[in-house]
C-alpha cells in the first residue's frame, strides 16, 4: 500500500522550505531548483519504506537521482548571478501586493501537487518488488535514452550560449537542435514514458500513466515549449528556424 499521506507531507515540508528561501531572496526561480530535487526526495523516501529492494527499484532510483541532480546543477549554473526568471518576474508584477500569498499557492504548493502526480511511477515502483520482465528492460533503455538526449541538448545549448552566440548568430540550430526546437524537453518527456513502462507490472501500475501524460502536457503545452516560443517569436532568425524545424519530436528539417 502506498502511503500517500507521507509523500504529501514530505513534499509539503520540502516545498515550504524553498518558499521561505524564495521570500527571503525575492526570487521565485528557486522553485525550478526544487523541482528536480523533489523527485529525488520521493524516490528515496519510498525506497526506504519498501519492504525489500529489487533491481527495478534500484534502476529507477539511479535514473531519478542522475536526472534530478543534473537538472538542479543545470538550473543553478544557468541562473547564477542572474535576476529572477522573466516568467516569475511577470507573475510578481501582475500579482502586486498579493505576490507572497499567490507565490505560495500558485507556484510552490501547485508545483508540489504536480510533483506527486508526475512522480506516481517512481512512488509505485519503489513501493513494490514483483519480478522483472522485458518491459522493465525496455523502459529502462527508453528512459536512459531520453536522459542522454536531454543532457546532450542542454550541453550543446550551454556551449553555444557561452562560446558562439552573438547578434549575428542568436539562435542555436546545430546538433540535436537542428532536428527539434526543444530537444531537451522532448528528452525529458521520453524519460517519463520509460519510467511508466517500468511501472506497468507493479500493483496498480497502469495508474502511473498519469506521470508521462502530465509531464508531456506540461512540457509541450504549458510551462515549457509555449513560453519559450512566445519569448523568441519576435526574432526573425527564430521564425526562419521555426519554419524548417519541428517544434518537439525530432525529425529532419525542411529544405529551403
Amino acid at each position: 500500500m502506498v502511503p500517500w499521506g507521507v509523500n504529501a507531507l514530505c513534499v509539503l515540508i520540502y516545498m515550504g522550505i524553498f518558499y521561505l528561501v524564495a521570500l527571503k531572496q525575492r526570487n521565485n526561480g528557486v522553485a525550478d531548483i526544487a523541482w528536480g530535487g523533489g523527485f529525488i526526495l520521493m524516490a528515496l523516501i519510498n525506497l526506504l519504506m519498501s519492504p525489500a529492494i529489487g533491481w527495478r527499484q534500484a534502476a529507477v532510483t539511479l535514473l531519478v537521482m542522475v536526472w534530478g541532480s543534473r537538472l538542479v546543477f543545470h538550473i543553478v549554473r544557468r541562473n547564477r548571478r542572474k535576476p529572477e526568471d522573466f516568467r516569475y518576474r511577470k507573475m510578481r508584477e501582475r500579482w502586486g501586493d498579493k505576490a507572497p500569498l499567490r507565490s505560495l499557492t500558485h507556484i510552490f504548493l501547485l508545483q508540489g501537487i504536480l510533483m506527486i502526480l508526475a512522480g506516481m511511477s517512481i512512488i509505485l515502483i519503489n513501493r513494490s518488488t514483483p519480478p522483472a520482465t522485458w518491459l522493465d528492460a525496455a523502459g529502462f533503455l527508453i528512459a536512459a535514452a531520453g536522459l542522454t538526449v536531454e543532457i546532450a541538448a542542454d550541453h550543446q545549448l550551454h556551449r553555444f550560449i557561452r562560446y558562439y552566440k552573438s547578434e549575428d548568430n542568436p539562435i542555436m540550430t546545430r546538433g540535436l537542435w537542428r532536428y527539434s526546437r526543444h530537444p531537451n524537453y522532448f528528452g525529458e518527456a521520453v524519460i517519463w514514458w520509460g519510467l511508466f513502462l517500468m511501472a506497468v507490472n507493479v500493483q496498480g501500475g497502469w495508474a502511473a500513466v498519469i506521470s508521462p501524460v502530465l509531464m508531456t502536457v506540461l512540457l509541450r503545452f504549458v510551462s515549457g515549449v509555449p513560453l519559450l516560443e512566445k519569448r523568441y517569436q519576435h526574432m526573425e532568425p527564430y521564425r526562419r528556424y521555426a519554419g524548417r524545424t519541428p517544434i518537439f519530436v525530432p525529425w529532419f528539417p525542411k529544405k529551403g
